[in-house]
């Protein structure tokens, strides 16, 4: 890594931050993964999201032109957070003025390097910047919002035959701070990535945030996770969602099941025993073997 003084595009004195590659652990920031700020969605979302519970507020909106920014968009921002603390435990300067190439983000997101997944970077971006947010978390009090873009603005890099040399872009105050917080940030399963539903990437990263590694677990009843999705799917159908994740079992390091209580359905999940050399393969982005291979 190093650092850069810039005061291009907009940036003022901020220095530029070179992250340290692909090969990385991944972390996610636990308010992202606690409250619905993503459509779930592949298909464009314009309608906001407007989610109020206790003194948590939450407001999400779009524009027609890019939609709503998505769960998958939000692998960039993983991919920002696991920069940021990887050079924060060495000791290293970070900065909310982040650079990489697109191979890098995409490497490390598990995506596709061609000219397809670089557009599709690109529309993220997108997105990322033009979705407003409106929330109350870490706030001095339930009545004072921060408003704020994920991405402040962003900027390709080309030489002079037009070849993107890489991308530059700027993330919000309340997403660095939050990230700069060893005690708001968690690692996460790299399989993660490889999740293809919106509603199973959203799952898995709500129970990681209150299922931890506790042996007992943690569980929720449904039409409580479906108000913190703020999926746009009616109640019945998300719930009919859930229980075919849990009969797929698909959630990296997590066991599922559900139960019946007083005429409610609840979700149990706790985390699965784990296998040091299946994980030692995740590390390093492999599939674990096959015993008896």
């Amino acid at each position: 890594m190093r650092s850069l003084k810039t005061s291009d595009g907009g940036a003022g004195q901020l220095d530029l931050f070179v992250g340290a590659g692909s090969d990385i652990a991944a972390r996610d920031a636990q308010d992202l993964m606690a409250w619905p700020f993503f459509s779930l969605a592949k298909s464009k979302r314009v309608k906001p999201i407007d989610f109020r519970m206790g003194e948590v507020a939450i407001l999400v909106e779009a524009t027609a032109e890019h939609g709503m920014a998505t769960i998958w968009d939000a692998d960039v921002l993983i991919w920002v957070a696991s920069q940021i603390v990887e050079a924060r435990d060495a000791g290293k300067a970070t900065s909310r003025l982040i650079a990489a190439t697109p191979h890098e983000i995409l490497t490390f997101t598990r995506r596709g390097t061609g000219k397809a997944g670089y557009e599709r970077l690109k529309a993220a971006l997108d997105r990322l910047q033009s979705t407003s947010i409106a929330t109350s978390i870490r706030q001095a009090g339930a009545r004072r919002r921060r408003r704020f873009s994920w991405i402040n603005e962003w900027r390709e890099r080309l030489d002079d035959n037009g070849r993107a040399l890489g991308i530059e872009m700027i993330v919000p105050d309340w997403l660095y701070e939050g990230v700069l917080d060893r005690a708001l940030v968690l690692t996460i399963d790299p399989a993660y990535f490889a999740l293809t539903g919106g509603l199973e990437r959203w799952l898995y990263r709500i129970v990681r945030k209150h299922g931890g590694k506790q042996k007992g677990g943690w569980s929720f009843d449904i039409s409580h996770l479906h108000l913190k999705s703020g999926a746009l799917s009616p109640l019945k159908r998300f719930a009919f969602e859930v229980r075919a994740i849990v009969r797929r079992q698909s959630l990296p390091g997590y066991n599922l099941a559900l139960e019946h209580q007083f005429g409610r359905e609840r979700l149990l999940f706790v985390a699965a025993p784990v296998d040091p050399f299946a994980s030692a393969w995740r590390r390093i982005g492999l599939p674990p073997v096959e015993k008896g291979a």
